[in-house]
């Protein structure tokens, strides 16, 4: 929660006096009584009530002046609002190393399944888009509300072949949604853009341009990119040339956190499935402050009604 005007809080000042100030007269209302008062006369200026009686109505005053005082301060409270529209590219290493079988079958054939599903679970109205990459990479899908078509260029990505282009994927992912980025500068503020780039690998860059370059220009580009790194821990997979390829997560973890996005680790088909879900509350939802005076209000009022109830109940007056 956050305070629109926290120097209202000093309200709570005289609030607190009040509070002191009260406890103050209950016991010199006591022992005046004592001092002064005969037997006979006791039993009426002091009669016996349950003590929590004698004071809950007026520590429900206290709380009622202390959550007005809290309303005038405008507080907010943080809260997930779903995107109306948002543009989603999902990115998938079709390299030779994805030929291994830590995955069955493979980890490519796995890790389309997953994306399919991912795809599948998004808002209609989202544009999604699809980039194969190895050596090189290339925009097989552009972004369109058709899901459908989409997850049908997924299943037909590979066969799995050549190196890894990380970088390379990450400049065709910006010239690809160069006018989503465009209209996003224009539509949203800081809380994020509606695009987002989800790139899969199992592999550092092999090929094309720097990485942290491509970084970079993602970042000045407003596009945030969630990198996650796939396969077994210690596993590899053997090139044609018999050069064994293992799972590296360094360009990958960087890669995220130069542009604002998140890192994952997927060590197995159920995990990727579980990052991907993760992922799609990532980019289907941003943070806003939404005012809430009007139920601290209320709430206040709410402490005031049980106060003057109680007391007429209990003591035959208003407070």
């Amino acid at each position: 929660m956050r305070l629109t005007q926290p120097l209202f809080l000093l309200a709570l000042i005289p609030i607190a006096v009040l509070a002191v100030g009260y406890l103050v007269m209950q016991r010199r209302r006591i022992r005046y009584a004592l001092r002064f008062a005969t037997a006979p006369m006791l039993e009426r200026l002091v009669p016996h009530r349950p003590r929590w009686r004698r004071h809950l109505a007026a520590g429900l005053v206290v709380g009622a002046l202390a959550l007005l005082a809290v309303a005038t301060t405008q507080p907010q409270v943080r809260a997930q609002v779903p995107y109306e529209r948002a543009t989603i590219l999902v990115a998938i290493d079709t390299s030779a190393s994805m030929t291994a079988e830590d995955m069955p079958p493979n980890r490519l054939e796995a890790a389309k399944a997953a994306a399919v599903d991912f795809v599948e679970q998004l808002p209609p109205r989202y544009n999604v888009g699809l980039v194969g990459f190895s050596s090189n990479a290339r925009v097989v899908s552009s972004p369109t509300t058709d899901h459908a078509l989409v997850a049908r260029s997924i299943e037909g990505l590979g066969p799995p072949d050549g190196g890894t282009a990380i970088g390379e994927t990450v400049y065709s992912s910006i010239n690809g949604l160069r006018q989503v980025l465009d209209e996003a500068e224009e539509s949203t503020d800081e809380d994020g853009s509606p695009a987002h780039l989800v790139l899969l690998s199992d592999g550092g860059n092999s090929a094309g341009r720097n990485p942290a370059a491509a970084a970079e220009a993602a970042r000045e580009a407003g596009l945030p990119v969630s990198t996650i790194a796939y396969g077994t821990e210690g596993s590899s997979a053997t090139l044609p040339g018999g050069q064994s390829v293992e799972v590296r997560e360094d360009t990958l973890r960087d890669l995220a956190e130069t542009t604002g996005g998140q890192f994952y680790r997927a060590s197995s088909a159920d995990e990727l499935r579980e990052v991907y879900d993760d992922i799609g509350t990532l980019v289907g939802y941003h943070v806003e402050y939404r005012e809430i005076t009007v139920w601290v209000v209320t709430g206040a009022m709410i402490l005031a009604f049980v106060a003057a109830a109680l007391s007429l109940r209990w003591f035959a007056r208003l407070i």
